[in-house]
């Protein structure tokens, strides 16, 4: 095996905090609110997931890199992360299936990554500190010159990134000859999602974010779905007013993380950044229709107000995080409308929550009877 001798690299936070680490091989600075993902596996679906753009992330898992790459494992068409953040970064890969190695889809996306970092030190101080803005840099860029570039990168709070991830154009997802037809809000939305709704006899129509309510109608959907994003979802004027429209007509409405914020936005009911968030693939969330537990795969850095939302008229409460006792999902009373703040597609994560798929294919059957 060849001896490589890899060169150094920093993260250094907003606050000043410096990490210290080596580049695994791509020369670069980059920038972005650093966050942390607690799950073992997945991280290709977690790097190709548009919720993170604008992130660097941190990886729990001690091995990144082990089980290489595979076509069938992304959620978009490219990397969305920021920068990476790991321990041990393996170029090197022994699954059977795998493709290529990570460091050369790297690289192909000039995707700027530091390993040998200290990650649980890291993560315990971004824990005791929160989420914040930070640069990776790789290039021996000096400590004052990064720390005037970072100052002038803007805060997620109040930040708009769905434009920046969502479909330029329109375009179908699925058979045209299945018995659905659903209207798809991108604000950033996962395959995955894609996958389970056609997988349910669904043909989807898959809109750009700023699409008005009269386009996604054209479409005759039974059913309208707003997907996950980046970002604050407070700027979203768009899809806000869409959701109000859907929402006034009464048609089927499921919406998943972003979306279900903008929901609540459409009700009147606040949002606000938390202080790290939740991202992760074993996040456990209590149903409190049914009172059962379900462990699932979230990822978000805004959460729903809920004492505004318990004092809403016509809003409750269907699921709550069971570690902090946040809004993880709500339905309305007089409306077919219902949402979620986790990722009930998964991929990566368990598939406890695949059901409100079909919860809202049922929505859509009640309201065409």
């Amino acid at each position: 095996m060849q001896h490589t001798t890899k060169q150094a690299a920093i993260l250094l936070l907003s606050d000043g905090t410096i990490f210290h680490g080596k580049s695994i091989g791509i020369s670069g600075t980059t920038f972005g609110e650093v966050c942390f993902n607690t799950g073992t596996t997945g991280y290709q679906e977690i790097f190709t997931d548009p919720s993170y753009f604008g992130q660097i992330m941190v990886a729990t898992n001690a091995h990144i890199g082990n089980y290489g790459v595979n076509k069938d494992e992304i959620e978009s068409d490219r990397i969305m992360i920021s920068g990476l953040v790991c321990k041990n970064f393996s170029d090197f890969h022994s699954r059977p299936d795998s493709e290529s190695n990570l460091f050369d889809y790297f690289k192909k996306q000039n995707l700027v990554c530091i390993s040998d970092v200290d990650t649980r030190a890291l993560v315990s101080y971004i824990r005791d500190n929160g989420a914040m803005n930070s640069v990776i840099s790789t290039d021996g860029t000096s400590i004052e010159e990064l720390k005037k570039q970072l100052a002038q990168i803007p805060d997620m709070k109040g930040l708009e990134l769905a434009s920046k991830v969502s479909t330029k154009t329109p375009y179908f997802y699925g058979n045209e000859n299945a018995k659905y037809k659903i209207s798809a809000l991108d604000l950033g939305i996962k395959t995955n999602i894609l996958r389970n709704l056609a997988k349910r006899d669904c043909y989807i129509k898959v809109f750009p974010y700023n699409t008005s309510y009269q386009e996604l109608k054209a479409f005759a959907p039974d059913g309208y779905f707003l997907s996950n994003g980046p970002g604050d979802p407070d700027p979203l004027e768009s899809a806000i007013s869409v959701a109000k429209e859907i929402i006034a007509n009464n048609n089927p409405l499921f919406g998943i993380c972003l979306g279900h914020q903008v929901i609540a936005l459409a009700n009147g009911v606040s949002t606000y950044k938390m202080f790290n968030g939740h991202r992760g693939i074993n996040h456990p969330v209590k149903n409190l229709v049914t009172g059962k537990g379900e462990i699932t795969s979230q990822n978000h850095g805004f959460a729903v107000n809920k004492e505004e939302l318990d004092n809403h008229p016509d809003l409750e409460i269907t699921h709550l995080h069971i570690n902090d006792l946040t809004v993880a999902g709500m339905r309305m009373k007089s409306k077919n409308c219902f949402s979620v703040q986790y990722h009930p597609e998964a991929s990566p994560g368990p598939h406890d929550s695949s059901y409100l798929f079909d919860d809202f294919i049922e929505n859509i059957k009640l309201s065409k009877n």
